[in-house]
């Protein structure tokens, strides 16, 4: 198969460009090359997309795309450049897209949030220019010749926001001897796809023309067995210390990702099932998943590697770390 990646020099796309070398295919990726390089053996063309064409590769012939964007004017382009040069089509778009998360099990008949073609500059945007991307790329390519994944958290080594590695790595080198913040909401809702079996099944994906619209996402869990399987791929015999939500916020600490927080926690009612969805119809098409475990353990093996100094995009640092338990045990 010659596989065209609109992308493939970051975390998914050079996963799937890396996927798709391992089955054999020849891969071109179009990249402006920023986010790093290319998988060996995968030929990269460098192009911005934000101007027209796309870099030559729009005048070839192709079994298969993968585009990840968020921007609708580049998905509009790219659409209208290979739709008629191109057997199937594979986007990758988010589980952002839908206007309601407030209910555990959901599935793909959720209404989704209005679609947003121009602006969207702001992170609250994400949900609705995907949307707009999606349309593109079915009216483009058709239901029969598309595949709309609806990914969920994305998670594995090379995750650089930092929600899949923070609590092995943090278990693995606690900042106060034996002791890990953690929040007491561990039946909080927790699901996480690794990023290779995602990137292993868009690929197979493409090489069957398999279409549809479906949320791939990972099996259902908890923050407490996220937790627990952390502990275990850590190896870590330190305590973890639940402090209460109220309490947590009072903190400053913040929930799900970013600067002083703690990640994959989603203690917000309107969001009860954005770690919970369904997922049954992209199971049905082939989806599989490894151990959660195996996914962490993988991810703490990357983390002791990151370059020296680079903060964690997600997470508690060790002065916060200190300063938060210090505070808790103040109030014992």
């Amino acid at each position: 198969m010659r596989l065209l990646v609109l992308g493939g020099t970051a975390f998914l796309g050079r996963e799937v460009a890396r996927a798709a070398l391992g089955s054999g295919h020849v891969v071109t990726c179009v990249a402006r090359g920023s986010s790093g390089e290319v998988p060996p053996g995968a030929t990269l063309v460098r192009h911005d997309r934000s101007v027209a064409g796309l870099g030559g590769v729009e005048h070839e012939e192709w079994d298969a795309v993968v585009d990840v964007a968020r921007d609708p004017g580049q998905v509009r382009r790219a659409v209208e450049a290979l739709s008629g040069r191109v057997r199937h089509a594979v986007f990758v778009s988010t589980g952002n897209v839908y206007a309601d998360h407030s209910v555990p099990d959901a599935d793909e008949s959720t209404p989704l949030l209005a679609p947003l073609e121009e602006g969207g500059d702001s992170p609250d945007d994400y949900g609705a220019q995907k949307v707009a991307c999606e349309r593109r790329v079915l009216g483009g390519f058709g239901p029969d010749r598309s595949l709309v994944a609806r990914a969920g958290l994305i998670g594995g080594p090379g995750d650089w926001s930092g929600r899949t590695g923070y609590w092995p790595w943090r278990l693995a080198h606690p900042a106060v001897p034996q002791e890990v913040l953690v929040p007491d909401d561990l039946e909080a809702p927790a699901q996480l796809i690794d990023v290779r079996d995602l990137a292993a099944w868009l690929v197979r994906c493409a090489e069957t023309g398999t279409p549809g619209v479906v949320d791939a996402v990972g099996p259902r869990t908890t923050l407490g067995e996220v937790l627990a399987a952390a502990g275990e791929a850590s190896g870590s015999s330190a305590r973890q210390v639940a402090a209460a939500p109220d309490w947590l916020t009072e903190q400053e600490v913040a929930a799900w990702m970013g600067p002083r927080s703690l990640p994959l926690w989603l203690p917000f009612p309107d969001y009860a099932g954005f770690a919970a969805r369904r997922g049954a119809a992209a199971r049905a098409l082939g989806l599989t998943t490894r151990p959660l475990l195996d996914t962490l353990r993988d991810t703490l093996a990357w983390e002791e590697h990151r370059p020296e100094g680079q903060p964690r995009a997600a997470g508690l640092t060790d002065d916060e770390e200190r300063e938060v338990l210090a505070a808790w045990h103040a109030t014992r």
